[in-house]
Order: structure tokens, then sequence, then C-alpha cells
């Protein structure tokens, strides 16, 4: 297989040269030109076609996400965004996901090494390259929210990466606002759970926000694993609860969707819909078979809704999912298998 060709687009020649460094470690990575602000860029997609551009958010001539807007107008094509870790910077990141960006990763904070910074990057980038780029005219439709719901008593549970923010947009549209109580873990960095959280629960007609400590799973309540140093699980027995466990990574992530998913197993049992949607790797697919294998329903998005088909394929291929579905279908589905309603029609 070939080099993947990347452009990396920063107004900080020393920022510009970090990145490439870093994806020149890479031997299945080949920087094939910077540039300095959008107006430089342009020419250069034109000279160089790339496969991947990283871009920064702040720059001169033109914003981030102005050009990106663009491009995704004009020559979609795979862009991973490069942003500070600060509440703007996670702000405009996911503005920049829901326009079409593949994935982002934040800039070295005060005396943070650029390598250690960086470190998921080059997979991110080889990740971009082979993804579904879906530009604004092809996005996933988003539906309003579904009537005549009355719920079961199940509990869902969705895991999510790559492609995520799109993806948990177009589901939860659909759910009502009793939907069933609802446990999330989308890899994302700490300071953007609480953005994306907020952005949900605009768009949404149940309650939508970032876990805390102990909080009680409830109908019409959705509770988004925050990033960073917690997995997200649930506990309890007559009364469902959210806990925070500051525990190590696994499958590198913290949080991650099998620790979800595995103690929804324990706690739920048959009496849940675990759900896994596009991202990179396989989080999550162990765990949703350990659910499939307590009774629970579940559920998987399939190739061609995904942007990356990679955690969706494991869990397919591992004969967790019994249900596999493009993304459109999904939210309508998880409502239709907890709607008591349906039992009587």
């Amino acid at each position: 297989m070939s080099a993947v060709r990347v452009l990396v687009v920063d107004d900080s020649a020393t920022m510009r040269s970090l990145i490439s460094a870093v994806l020149r470690s890479d031997p299945e990575i080949t920087v094939v030109g910077q540039a300095g602000d959008p107006l430089e860029a342009r020419e250069a997609i034109k000279q160089l076609n790339p496969d991947v551009i990283t871009l920064d958010v702040e720059m001169p001539n033109m914003n981030g996400l102005s050009f990106l807007e663009k491009i995704m107008r004009l020559r979609p094509m795979p862009v991973v965004m490069v942003s500070t870790l600060t509440q703007v910077g996670a702000d405009v990141s996911l503005a920049a996901l829901e326009l079409g960006a593949i994935d982002c990763v934040g800039k070295p904070t005060a005396g943070q090494p650029a390598d250690q910074a960086f470190a998921s990057l080059a997979a991110k980038v080889k990740a971009a390259a082979r993804a579904r780029v879906r530009p604004g005219s092809d996005r996933a439709p988003v539906h309003s929210a579904q009537t005549d719901f009355r719920p079961d008593g199940r509990v869902v549970a969705i895991g999510s990466s790559t492609g995520g923010v799109e993806a948990l947009l177009a589901v939860l549209s659909t759910f009502p606002a009793n939907c069933p109580p609802t446990v999330i873990t989308q890899h994302m960095p700490g300071t953007f759970t609480k953005s994306f959280a907020e952005r949900l629960n605009r768009s949404c007609a149940a309650r939508v926000a970032e876990a805390t400590e102990g909080a009680p799973l409830e109908v019409g309540q959705i509770y988004l694993a925050p990033g960073g140093d917690c997995h997200l699980q649930v506990t309890g027995f007559s009364q469902m609860r959210c806990r925070l466990a500051a525990e190590p990574p696994v499958n590198g992530h913290r949080p991650s969707v099998d620790v979800l998913f595995d103690s929804v197993a324990k706690a739920v049992g048959r009496a849940a819909v675990g759900v896994i949607l596009t991202g990179m790797g396989r989080d999550g697919a162990q765990g949703l078979l350990t659910m499939r294998k307590q009774g629970a329903v579940t559920i998987g998005q399939n190739e061609a809704t995904s942007v990356v088909y990679g955690m969706p394929k494991v869990a397919f291929d591992i004969g967790a999912v019994a249900r596999q579905l493009p993304l459109e279908r999904i939210g309508i589905e998880i409502i239709n298998q907890c709607n008591a309603a349906r039992e009587t029609v």
C-alpha cells in the first residue's frame, strides 16, 4: 500500500515543523507539503493532490472553519483538525466535525512534548485516508423525535469514535423527550465532551448532559461519558446509576466503550440495548458481545454509512451485532425496541 500523502496547514512555522516531524516518523505517511494559510493551502491542494489535510483552526486570510466548509463543498477530502485544547478550541473543533472533518487532535499545552500531544496524530491521519468522506450535501439526515413512545424499562448503551459526532446527532435526534435512560461513550478529549453534551442537548428532545458520579439513570435522560481521565460505568440494582471509574485505559482509551458495555451487561443484562457506531479500532466489540450473550438487543452501524468501519466491523465479525443497520435507521430501531406501546398494537 502506498504511503498516505499529507498536506500540513498551519499559520505557525514552528507548529508546521512539529506536525510534519511527527508524521514523517511514520513510514506509512509522506508529508508532501506545508501551507501557512488557506490561500496557500488552496494552491497546494491543486498542485499536490494530498490524500489528507491537517488543518489549523485559527489562521489569517480565512479561518479554518470557513476553509473547511469550502473544501467540503467544492472538493471533499479527509481533513484532520488541529486545535488548542481550550473551550473555544473545543467548540470550533466540534463545529468542524459537523461540517465533515474526520477527526481532531489537540496542540501541545505549555511544557508538553509535541510527540506526546500528537501521539495519536499519525493513526488518525491514516484512518482519515481510509475514511468515507461525507460532504454537507451527503450528511446523515436528522429526523424529528418519534411520538407514541412508552418506555419499557430498558437501558440503552451506545459506543462511538471517529465520525461519532455526526452519528450521535443523527441517532439521538430521533429520541423522544421520554426516551429510555441512555449512556454513551464517545472517544473525545476531556475539554470537548462538555461542549458536545451541550450541543446534543440543544438538538435533542431529551435531556443530554455529561455523566456525573452517582447520577441516576432516568427516563428522558442521556448521559455522555466525560473525556480523558475516567471510564463511564452503570451500576446498581433497583436504581441504576452512573459510576465514573478512574482506572487505566482499556484498548488505549479512557473512557472505553468496552468498559461501559461490560458494566451494562452485568448490571442490566437482557433489559438493555447495545449500539456500536462508526469508529477506528476495536473498542466496544467484546463488550457488545458480552451484552448479546446476556440477552441484550445489539445493533451495529453498517459499512456504507460509517465514516470509519472499524469498531462496528470487528463487532459484526465476532458475532456481537444482531442487527446491522444504516445510520438513518438506528435511532428509530432503538426506540422501537424499547417501546412498550408496540406490544399492545
